[in-house]
């Protein structure tokens, strides 16, 4: 059923903000379109060089670097994902230039003339700032640019699965105070709920990007980490 659902996604345009934003959200969608044969291309705004709680282990330019690979092996992992940067500055977005980040997202969907674009839904998913800029600048490209018919989708968190991890949210500071804003299953455009061997392939990408999920996989341990990351939900907008 999910790769049903997925190849009537044609051609996939990600956009994000951070490294990994990718593959927590939509590395399931991603592979399996994939799978079915369709393009995806992945889009990121920043290279994540403040994504640490160490930077003396990890200054800005050396973290840089890390996650530039980190994000590679992701893809690779995922189908051999297309990508490309936006080169905009980690923790920044909010300060760019809205005309310039929407002209180039616009530049972007006009070459890869997608079917589906992918992204943060207006509350950025888990609040983060970046993430709710990204939201604001790829409305207002695919409003622009996008060919007839194509589906805009905006990331969810669904109202059982905030419930279902609420404490392990809390206990790793996952979102912003005041978030998650959820949505009732009964809205969702797609609800991906992964099986097992689509969910152990998205781990695999995950833990690819290891300066940000080798401390997280740790704590909870395989199975938990595997079962948190194993939904990816989607409204349209």
């Amino acid at each position: 059923m999910n790769h049903d659902i997925v190849s009537g996604l044609g051609t996939v345009l990600g956009i994000w903000a951070h490294p990994d934003d990718e593959a927590y959200l939509s590395g399931g969608l991603m592979a399996m379109a994939r799978d079915v044969g369709s393009r995806v291309v992945c889009v990121t705004a920043t290279r994540g060089e403040l994504g640490t709680p160490d930077q003396q282990r990890w200054p800005p330019d050396r973290l840089a670097a890390e996650r530039t690979g980190e994000l590679a092996r992701c893809l690779e992992i995922l189908g051999g994902v297309e990508h490309r940067w936006l080169g905009y500055r980690d923790g920044g977005c909010a300060e760019v230039e809205v005309t310039d980040a929407v002209t180039r997202l616009s530049e972007v969907i006009g070459q890869v003339r997608p079917d589906t674009v992918v992204t943060f839904g207006p509350h950025g998913n888990t609040g983060h700032p970046d993430h709710r800029a990204v939201s604001g600048w790829t409305t207002a490209a695919f409003d622009r640019a996008a060919p007839p018919g194509a589906r805009l989708l905006q990331t969810a968190v669904p109202e059982r699965w905030a419930r279902r991890w609420h404490d392990l949210h809390e206990r790793f500071d996952v979102f912003e105070a005041g978030y998650p804003v959820t949505t009732p299953e009964a809205r969702l455009g797609v609800h991906l709920v992964l099986d097992p061997e689509a969910a152990a392939r998205k781990v695999r990408a995950l833990a690819a990007q290891t300066t940000q999920t080798a401390g997280l996989i740790e704590a909870m341990g395989i199975d938990q980490y595997t079962a948190w990351v194993s939904e990816e939900a989607f409204v349209d907008r």
